[in-house]
């Protein structure tokens, strides 16, 4: 289930950043987690409901440490030492684990991450465990089975998913959704790889901790799926019809999902890539599943798939934190103690793909849709196997580096060369792939014009051998070192449990039967590179590597990716044709039982699960949560006028500083080039500085700086909140060089490089038709926003169709009137960089906060004291009406939302609790398990007061916003026992109240000063949620009535869909061709 996947897209480590960094790449891993959790995953439900609400909008131009590839920034350190109680558990825990039946394989002191190490083997069964101990409260289990695939049913991916419905222990419908219901996870997910798959959890309470790993070992090793083929039907796929006289159609959670993965370009050439490039092994095939595929797998496969991979002797179990590592013994071996030793480890292993002896070339067709120049809209990229052979730590510690050197930054001569071409619009590949058990490396571009497809491999290689022959600048090595280096010292994983970034990174070695501490000890490898780099210099490190595994290597592998408008419509024809042969093969009887199973499966996913079973899924009480939100310190004063936040907490030396500026004097009509306006302050050069020569100084200098938009309603007041926010972080010796890099960014920039400028747009287009058919639901959300009010229309302006169309004009108006484009980008500036209004904000120890102050006072006495311009009044919104966005897709993304605010509802900290509740039930059971889209969720921003309902691949468009018209009714009826209630208050709280790194803890209380949103505030709303009731319930049906009767519908979909839609329902839809 592809979630952080949408996490982003969720895959870990490669080469040196299997050392530093969590890397999405949608192609491989589907990720499950609940949509509400996933799809949805902000600053708002990480730590910011209860502190500022709801949805808020920013758009990310980010130079930050790998971010161009890498969803976010993992390292490995924890900063803890171990606890003397996780120390004093070790003591005797050797004679323990003997008894427990497990013998000590090894034991390491890892200091990169402060832990001590141990690694188990069970004599039973042979599983292995690897227990890290530290002071870490943010608890990981993962537990991860070798899953390879012999063709592309989706196997393992279906089987991901259906472990979680029931178990012998827990034998309800989902104990998944009740873990999300009740629990104070920090991380709770599955993850299937081309030959993995991943279950792992995290939390900051023990006992909620322990409830969860009890809950998922259950679920793994005791499935109720292996005996339940509606769980196989629901989960995987099944036939379905409601009455004989209708047509057949095709439904399943995994089969939509991956019908929409299937309508992305991009992972249509990942997944083509891949299955080229490794034609004779597991990697050949699709672990997540070809829709045209996923059909043909039978029960009895799905069965025998989990009785031969899912069984301790080919598991890895790992665990991480301040918990009693005993216990951590104690609860496995109940479980690994009930099985045998399996043949499993020698079935499962990998067999390596053998090196092509010539390079291949392969060209397929995506489905396009029929706006545009589609003979520029080719996409190409080339891609090696680098080895046959597992690389060592050494080579693929230099390869990581070579990766970041030639494409981590916008400076990096690659990707440089490749954008500034004018051959395509926008980067495609990975660089260096190392997760699987042989590495590759992939680069290429999208947007090419038919004829230039070769141009651009020749340039590839031309690149490639200019490198090999040159080397790198002294600049470019200095800043990549520094780069990696802040990572790993600054150990920020995000939202992301640093136990579990580990366990990732240690897995990518681990399950290929090799040294899973290996790669969480980077630090003497990455010393020895650098004396070797020093010694040697670095082209006597990095170009024979160019030259070996990629110049020299003849497994290369070329893809072409050609438009094709009729390839949607033809795939959803060849679907059609098969199911009326199906139902023509069908005799009477044949269809009546048919429709009667059809009726037994919806009757059962829409039948609750009664209380006494629902009672058996482990949960807290409400003694178990605290009376008051988590505090974070601020200190509020002035610097020369500028108001300065101040926030006193540890962050391992590291200065976090936010610089905020008001966007009020900004011209309504510049408001969409305000994206582009930051990219350019921070990949333009200076008069004294090209921007390659600003981009090294960054990363020499400091972590990073990035620039983005920041929109948002304030509840109460009709003005929004509308900011450009700079964030900056160093080391604290680095400070000054920091505030003066952030002045040289904002004041020195010149707009004057056109050709660059032209690139930006055609980036930016080319991510915003990607964010169309990969995320359609956060386009229909902006969309519908937009029409409800003036925060949405500013923030659509900036990231949705509104700037996608405005970029399609932009682009042909860079080369018309470049000199009207220049001025506008410094009329933005001269709107927003003034003392007035601005804001500084700062998270770091006591000492390094005092030694910023003088600094950030020298910063401020650069900036002009107060702009000339006047205060400008935005009062826009779209038009009120429902919309189509249609696009070549086979799914939907159906959305709809009105304000409660306009009924005269007045905020209460219940709605957090009911909203969840409604997402987690209601929409679930209906949207996603009985209507078989990926997910169905609602969200309220408490800002605005709009109310939203939004479904993610969903193969429904009228049925869905049926179910969420029914949603006031459903609330009405509404019946819950106490423990439910309580499951459904604890799961809120550890919703809007969860677990936070230093830097995030400082930014979520500068948006709450942003927001004014008081701590007084903070803490009524954490009382109203505890006390949240049944009647909270009831009386809130018929405020989100609203949406049903007043509400704007906004549904990014198929054009057959869509007119099918307003065959049935007469001129329901505006129809919009978008793509």
């Amino acid at each position: 289930m592809e979630r952080v996947v949408l996490l982003r897209s969720l895959s870990c480590s490669t080469a040196c950043m299997r050392f530093l960094s969590l890397k999405p790449r949608s192609s491989w891993k589907t990720a499950s987690t609940p949509l509400t959790q996933q799809l949805l995953i902000s600053p708002r439900n990480r730590g910011l409901p209860l502190a500022c609400g709801s949805r808020m909008r920013w758009v990310s131009t980010s130079r930050y440490a790998f971010q161009h590839k890498r969803g976010f920034s993992v390292s490995p350190q924890a900063i803890a030492t171990p606890s003397k109680q996780a120390s004093s558990g070790i003591d005797g825990s050797h004679d323990i684990a003997h008894e427990l039946g497990f013998e000590k394989v090894s034991e390491q002191l890892i200091e990169e991450c402060k832990s001590k190490a141990i690694l188990y083997k069970h004599k039973k069964t042979g599983a292995e465990v690897i227990s890290v101990v530290n002071d870490d409260e943010n608890k990981v289990f993962g537990i991860v089975f070798r899953t390879p695939p012999k063709d592309s049913t989706g196997i393992p991916h279906i089987l991901e998913h259906s472990v979680l419905c029931g178990s012998r222990k827990y034998p309800l419908k989902e104990p998944f959704v009740e873990l999300l219901k009740g629990s104070l996870h920090t991380f709770l997910n599955a993850f299937t790889y081309p030959d993995r798959t991943c279950y792992p959890v995290a939390s900051t309470n023990t006992k909620d901790f322990y409830n969860l790993v009890d809950v998922y070992l259950d679920a793994v090793f005791f499935p109720k799926c292996i005996e339940d083929y509606q769980t196989f039907q629901q989960e995987g796929w099944h036939y379905e019809l409601n009455n004989p006289e209708e047509e057949i159609s095709l439904k399943g959670v995994v089969f939509n999902e991956m019908k929409g993965v299937y309508s992305q370009p991009d992972n249509i050439m990942g997944r083509i890539s891949q299955q080229v490039m490794f034609p004779d092994n597991t990697y050949g095939v699709d672990s997540g599943g070809d829709p045209k595929v996923i059909p043909k797998l039978t029960f009895e496969e799905f069965k025998e798939f989990h009785r031969k991979y899912y069984h301790p002797s080919n598991s890895k179990i790992w665990f991480y934190g301040d918990d009693d590592p005993n216990e951590r013994l104690r609860t496995i071996s109940v479980y690994l103690d009930q099985f045998d030793a399996s043949s499993a480890p020698y079935e499962s292993k990998v067999v390596p793909q053998k090196l092509f002896p010539k390079p291949v070339k392969v060209v397929e067709k995506y489905p396009a849709g029929d706006t545009g120049d589609l003979k520029k809209k080719h996409m190409v990229s080339l891609n090696w196997l680098l080895s046959e052979e597992p690389l060592d730590l050494e080579t693929e510690l230099a390869l990581g580096f070579l990766d970041h050197l030639m494409l981590g930054t916008p400076a990096s001569p690659l990707r440089k060369t490749l954008l500034e071409s004018g051959l395509g619009d926008a980067l495609i590949g990975g660089g260096i792939e190392d997760e699987l058990l042989q590495p590759q490396f992939s680069v290429g571009l999208k947007g090419v014009a038919e004829e230039d497809v070769r141009k651009v491999e020749d340039l590839i290689i031309q690149t490639l051998e200019e490198l090999a022959n040159k080397g790198f600048d002294v600049e470019a090595i200095e800043a990549s070192m520094n780069t990696i280096e802040f990572s790993l010292r600054e150990n920020n994983t995000g939202s992301f449990p640093r136990g579990l970034s580990l366990m990732l990174r240690s897995i990518g070695k681990w399950i290929y039967d090799m040294d899973p501490f290996e790669p969480l000890k980077y630090e003497k490898p990455l010393n020895d590179l650098k004396a070797r780099i020093a010694e040697e210099g670095s082209k006597a490190v990095f170009s024979p590597l160019i030259q070996k595994f990629i110049l020299d290597n003849p497994h290369r592998v070329t893809i072409e990716m050609q438009p094709d408008t009729e390839k949607a419509s033809r795939d959803e024809a060849d679907e059609k044709e098969s199911l009326e042969k199906v139902k023509a093969s069908m005799t009477e009887e044949d269809l009546a039982e048919l429709a009667r199973a059809t009726q037994e499966l919806r009757l059962k996913q829409e039948t609750p699960d009664p209380p006494e079973v629902l009672k058996c899924v482990p949960s807290l009480s409400l003694h178990d949560i605290p009376k008051h939100p988590i505090h974070v310190p601020i200190e509020i004063g002035e610097i020369n006028g500028v108001k300065v936040l101040q926030h006193e907490l540890f962050t391992n030396d590291v200065l976090y500083a936010e610089v905020v500026f008001d966007m009020c004097l900004v011209k309504q009509e510049l408001l969409p080039l305000i994206p582009l306006f930051c990219q350019s302050l921070l990949e333009m050069g200076t008069k004294d500085m090209d921007f390659v020569q600003l981009n090294q100084l960054i990363g020499r200098k400091t972590g990073g700086i990035s620039i983005y938009p920041f929109t948002s309603s304030i509840r109460g007041k009709v003005e929004p909140c509308s900011r450009i926010i700079v964030r900056a972080k160093s080391m604290a010796a680095r400070v000054d060089d920091l505030f003066n890099l952030v002045n040289t960014v904002l004041q020195d920039v010149q707009f004057t490089d056109q050709q660059r400028f032209k690139q930006f747009v055609c980036q930016s287009k080319a991510r915003m038709e990607s964010r169309l058919r990969g995320s359609g639901h956060g386009i229909a959300a902006a969309r519908m926003d937009a029409k409800l009010n003036t925060a949405g229309w500013i923030a659509e302006q900036m990231g949705g169709i509104s700037y996608l169309q405005f970029l399609e004009t932009l682009e042909k108006q860079v080369d018309q009137d470049w000199s009207a484009i220049s001025c506008s980008l410094e009329d933005i500036r001269r709107s927003l960089l003034s003392r007035k209004g601005c804001l500084i904000n700062l998270t770091a120890d006591g000492k390094n906060l005092s030694n910023s102050e003088k600094h950030v006072s020298k910063f401020l006495d650069l900036l002009p004291a107060t702009s000339s311009l006047e205060t400008t009044s935005w009062k826009a919104q779209l038009y009120l009406g429902n919309e189509a966005l249609v696009i070549p897709t086979q799914v939907n993304y159906v959305g709809k939302a009105g304000n409660l605010y306009d009924t005269g509802y007045q905020l209460n900290g219940s709605t957090y609790v009911i909203s969840m509740y409604i997402g987690n039930t209601w929409l679930w059971d209906r949207v996603r398990v009985s209507g078989g889209a990926y997910g169905g969720f609602c969200d309220f921003d408490t800002h605005s007061g709009v109310f939203s309902y939004l479904s993610y691949r969903d193969p429904n468009l009228l049925k869905t916003l049926d179910i969420y018209d029914g949603t006031a009714n459903f609330l009405r009826e509404l019946e819950l026992d106490e423990d439910t209630l309580t499951k459904a208050i604890i799961g809120t709280i550890g919703d809007v109240d969860g677990y936070q790194l230093p830097d995030a803890k400082g930014y979520s209380s500068m948006l709450r000063y942003l927001l004014g949103i008081t701590e007084e505030e903070r803490q009524k709303r954490h009382e109203e949620i505890l006390s949240t009731s049944l009647k909270d319930f009831h009386d809130f049906a018929d405020v989100v009535d609203v949406v049903k009767h007043k509400g704007v519908v906004v549904a990014v979909a198929s054009e057959d869909d869509v007119t099918a839609a307003n065959e049935e329902r007469p001129g329901f839809f505006q129809v919009k061709k978008v793509l």
